[in-house]
């Protein structure tokens, strides 16, 4: 487990050094995780520590926000003068969250059939 840890947060470390250096308008984390993504294709296979060190941080992923929270509860004042952004933004990602998830099962599902079919 600590092991996984480690290779989680260098993913990220590495993700933030890299949007610090080439001024990247998005979160070193989210690199960080298209890293470990480009990491784990070309490995092509999920190592049996981290597939475990994920599902027990997504088990536990409440305790995860809670500090992005309360962080956001130290804004509200700016929040209550700047709500329409974070409405759209909070429908807009809903949305497309909603459906690349669809289309995603979809394709799974229509990926799987062939496979069941040719005993």
């Amino acid at each position: 487990m600590l092991y996984a840890l480690a290779a989680l947060f260098t993913f990220q470390l590495v993700g933030e050094a890299m949007v610090q250096f080439f001024q990247l308008p998005f979160p070193g984390a989210l690199l960080g995780a298209l890293l470990l993504l480009i990491g784990l294709l070309i490995y092509g296979r999920l190592p049996q520590a981290l597939e475990q060190t994920s599902q027990m941080l997504l088990q536990n992923m409440m305790l995860l926000f809670i500090p992005t929270i309360a962080g956001v509860m130290l804004h509200f004042d700016r929040i209550a003068n700047e709500w329409k952004p974070f409405l759209v933004a909070g429908i807009a990602g809903a949305a497309i969250t909603f459906l690349v998830t669809a289309f995603t099962f979809k394709w799974m599902l229509a990926r799987e059939k062939p496979q069941q079919e040719a005993p």
